[in-house]
């Protein structure tokens, strides 16, 4: 898990955009130019998030609901709705997950079902995950094998709201081996904690730990997220529901640094700590944001935010 925190270090500083003119969407709509800060009027749906070398991710509507992501490497997220309320995330594709900045040669498929509370309110997620891995080449052949099952595994979390703000305050997970006719087990948890200055997130911890008989032993991880100097600003990602962006902070076990796409503004540095060392120490980012003339922000951290009309 150290090695992990050190490799998030690495996807921490995205480099500057270059100029990208007369973009459209799938529809051959015309997109807001990156270089006119004049930006939209009217009802906008964020359409893309690029960097100088990549699209991070694509999104797909019908009508005002965002259906589809596409992500690097033709990675595939599917949205499906039961009114106007998420019910079933299906990814298939490659994450990085192990935090080098890098997507894993393994490919993931998994499953996400959504329950609510009679407040309407988020309350469990249930993950089916698998993992597949091509095998290396048997002589004489040169090329990997196809992708071949490595890994299911279960994963639980229990999402709680604060009874006083609303706000999300914890996510609790456990996770455990599928294995074809044994009972799940369940083999190590972790706990999320979120706190806010206003309405927007100003710290997270997370802690990580094993479990033995269904009980939750020592932590043996722990780490920080700090998000600093919030503009007044809109963000782009209050564009996008809120249970999707649980998802996409769920869709590996240290994706937690994204966390300020859960807040209405926009923070101009963030830091990352792991608090496990005697003396921890932490490693703060810094941007200037841009913003268009409708006040939402535009590029920020390296990355470009392209809005389409809604």
């Amino acid at each position: 898990m150290k090695q992990i925190f050190y490799f998030i270090l690495l996807i921490a500083g995205f480099s500057s955009i270059h100029s990208c003119k007369n973009l459209q969407d799938e529809d051959g709509n015309p997109l807001l130019d990156l270089n006119n800060t004049g930006g939209l009027s009217g009802p906008r749906a964020l359409y893309r998030e690029i960097t100088d070398k990549d699209t991070i991710a694509e999104y797909q509507y019908s009508g005002l609901l965002v259906t589809k992501v596409i992500t690097d490497s033709a990675s595939i997220t599917n949205i499906m709705y039961s009114g106007d309320k998420i019910s079933q995330i299906n990814f298939n594709g490659f994450l990085d997950l192990d935090g080098n900045g890098k997507l894993d040669k393994d490919s993931v498929s998994y499953t996400q079902l959504f329950t609510y509370a009679n407040n309407s309110k988020l309350q469990t997620i249930s993950e089916n995950r698998s993992t597949f891995r091509r095998p290396p080449p048997v002589p004489p052949a040169t090329t990997p094998g196809p992708q071949t099952l490595l890994k299911k595994e279960k994963t639980s979390y229990r999402i709680v709201y604060s009874n006083s703000t609303g706000k999300l305050d914890s996510i609790i997970m456990r996770n455990g081996p599928d294995v074809a006719g044994a009972p799940l087990v369940f083999t190590d948890y972790s706990r999320t904690g979120y706190t806010y200055v206003g309405d927007n997130v100003s710290k997270v911890v997370r802690f990580y730990g094993t479990m033995s008989g269904g009980a939750p032993g020592p932590v043996t991880n722990k780490y920080s997220y700090e998000y600093y100097a919030y503009d007044d600003q809109v963000s782009p990602f209050t564009l996008l529901p809120h249970v999707y962006k649980i998802s996409r902070l769920l869709s590996t076990v240290i994706n937690d640094k994204e966390s300020l796409i859960l807040s209405p503004n926009n923070p101009k540095r963030w830091s990352v700590t792991d608090l496990t060392p005697p003396i921890p120490t932490p490693i703060v980012k810094s941007t200037n944001y841009v913003y268009d003339l409708q006040t939402y922000m535009t590029k920020g951290y390296g990355v470009n935010y392209i809005y389409k009309p809604q």
